[in-house]
């Protein structure tokens, strides 16, 4: 069946795939597949229809997840339990149903639509702060989760509001920001005696740390993508308002400047790492949502004739040359395994020219003593940062992960990304899926990184912190890259305490062991992103929406040894 082809492993000499991991897809085989008319496939269009003439014949992007369409329809569960669910032979899991209650008491509304969902609805926290306001990256796995549902009209809500916020004028200390900037979160203001809501938009004058979010753009993109591959709906993405949303988001970031780099430059505290946590430069992060974002964009944006911008009319060529230098840059010079963290050993200094051998002149006293231990034989994964004279070996779960989704990993770092987690479980999983980052900072380094931050303490928070929501993601690359074991037992450790700790945001200690010292109960994105995991195991077809197959044209003439030495 279509389905179970997408759980096939991908080709790789690090990649070791136990036999067991095949036994969901055996059983999909057997399963009847819900026949949903569509209009002309979404991604049936990239080829031929997305201006690509400026490739000069290398091909374009396709992606071939066409297998995977996932309806979301279906009868839903008069319990609340997702459409999935009821149409599989799987013993109902009583957390399931508790997991959407909590998500549904999360929902806003505007103006008696739903609109989206609240970081948290915390009732034992005396101080609100922000955790009352619907963030974009916050709603992406509640989005998926509805959508999975078959209910796509939250969504869409969502993207129309956030997409109307953009529009907004946007000043910080009499600054304007960027025209294409989304919010980093919106809130509904209730007026019960005029009966009128209203929204309040903070794209990061009101943020700790005042910074602008670099992600929220990359997210919003990314979901219209989802939106559209799980309804088979184009008329949102191709109304003149989503185009000029996604132009301005990419014009944005493609502007001309001093770089040298295809990545994006970008402060601490722009992503998920809300705080000063030493990922300003180029964090892998913010990098691998970048690459995924212009490879969706690519996907939704009409050519610029048919859309009525012909000064915007060099976008898509710009978005296809931005993507083959940023993703040889990526797997070049981001990439670590234990071959290669040899050759930064012995990596000599002070070289010029473009014959240069270390070209960002990374010293190699500058790699961590942790790291010899820390990298296996088999493994690898994109380190944290690289920019001139600094290489952030630190490892990163969301970075990496996106990465595999949106095939910026070939398939034998994918492999090997894997590997390294089964490798090094007990360090990156432990008994609360999943590590932020690895290792956590402390001592001096811990002062001069994080400005002494009290909550960024060893093992908490972003400093190594574990956070359940990143089960979504790691259960989506598992199944992309056919590790079905590892996402299994991931979600067995987090079932076996989320709804017995309230739903925390996140764990601290070494192992994930204890509920975060600050950390809300019944965050929401905790809640999401288990559903999310659990939907995609039962149902792998719904990894179509958020994944990309890899694009054969920007494979070519890869060799690591041709990046990094002579």
């Amino acid at each position: 069946m279509e389905a179970a082809g997408a759980m096939s492993t991908t080709p790789s000499h690090a990649s070791m795939v136990d036999s067991d991991d095949f036994d969901l897809s055996r059983l999909l085989n057997h399963r009847p597949r819900i026949n949903v008319e569509r209009q002309r496939s979404f991604d049936e269009r990239s080829l031929g229809d997305l201006y690509l003439s400026a490739m000069d014949g290398r091909g374009g992007y396709m992606d071939s997840y066409e297998s995977m369409y996932s309806p979301g329809g279906g009868l839903r569960s008069l319990t609340g339990t997702p459409a999935s669910s009821t149409r599989l032979s799987f013993e109902p899991q009583p957390l399931v149903g508790e997991a959407w209650e909590a998500l549904r008491r999360s929902l806003v509304c505007f103006r008696g639509e739903p609109l989206g969902t609240i970081a948290a609805v915390d009732n034992s926290s005396d101080e609100v702060l922000n955790y009352d306001q619907v963030f974009v990256r916050d709603f992406v796995p509640s989005a998926l989760a509805f959508l999975m549902n078959g209910e796509p009209d939250i969504v869409k809500n969502f993207l129309l509001k956030t997409l109307l916020l953009q529009g907004w004028e946007k000043r910080i200390d009499r600054f304007k920001l960027g025209e294409g900037a989304m919010p980093a979160s919106f809130k509904v203001l209730k007026d019960p005696k005029r009966g009128v809501d209203t929204l309040a938009a903070d794209f990061g004058e009101s943020a700790i740390g005042r910074v602008a979010p670099a992600d929220s753009g990359f997210w919003w993109i990314i979901l219209l993508r989802a939106y559209t591959k799980s309804t088979g709906d184009l008329s949102l993405s191709e109304t003149p308002e989503c185009q000029k949303g996604i132009r301005l988001i990419m014009n944005q970031c493609l502007a001309e400047g001093f770089d040298t780099f295809p990545t994006l430059l970008c402060a601490d505290g722009c992503c998920m790492i809300d705080r000063r946590m030493g990922v300003y430069g180029y964090p892998i992060e913010i990098q691998a949502l970048f690459f995924m974002s212009l490879r969706c964009a690519l996907l939704l944006l009409k050519p610029a004739s048919e859309a009525g911008n012909s000064k915007d009319d060099d976008i898509m060529e710009r978005i296809v040359t931005r993507l083959h230098a940023l993703s040889y840059h990526m797997r070049s010079y981001f990439w670590l395994d234990f071959q290669q963290l040899n050759v930064i050993y012995r990596f000599k200094t002070e070289e010029y020219s473009h014959t240069a051998v270390n070209k960002f002149n990374v010293i190699p006293e500058s790699i961590p003593d942790w790291l010899f231990d820390f990298m296996p034989s088999r493994g690898g994964y994109f380190v944290g940062n690289v920019s001139p004279a600094r290489m952030d070996f630190r490892w990163f779960a969301l970075g990496n992960c996106v990465a595999i989704l949106a095939s910026l990993a070939t398939p034998e770092q994918a492999g090997a990304i894997m590997d390294l987690i089964e490798e090094r479980w007990e360090d990156l999983i432990g008994e609360m899926p999943l590590k932020i980052c690895y290792p956590a900072i402390e001592s001096h380094e811990w002062q001069s990184v994080t400005g002494c931050d009290p909550k960024n303490t060893r093992w908490s928070y972003h400093n190594g912190g574990s956070w359940p929501v990143l089960i979504w993601l790691l259960t989506a690359a598992c199944i992309k890259t056919g590790r079905l074991k590892i996402a299994r037992r991931a979600i067995d450790l987090a079932e076996a305490r989320l709804a017995r700790d309230s739903w925390p945001e996140y764990y601290d200690g070494k192992l994930g062991r204890y509920v975060g010292k600050q950390a809300r109960k019944h965050q929401t994105w905790s809640i999401a992103g288990y559903l999310v995991a659990k939907m995609m195991l039962e149902d792998p077809s719904h990894l179509g929406m958020i994944s990309l197959e890899e694009d054969k044209a920007m494979n070519p003439v890869l060799k690591r040894s041709a990046s990094w030495t002579v």
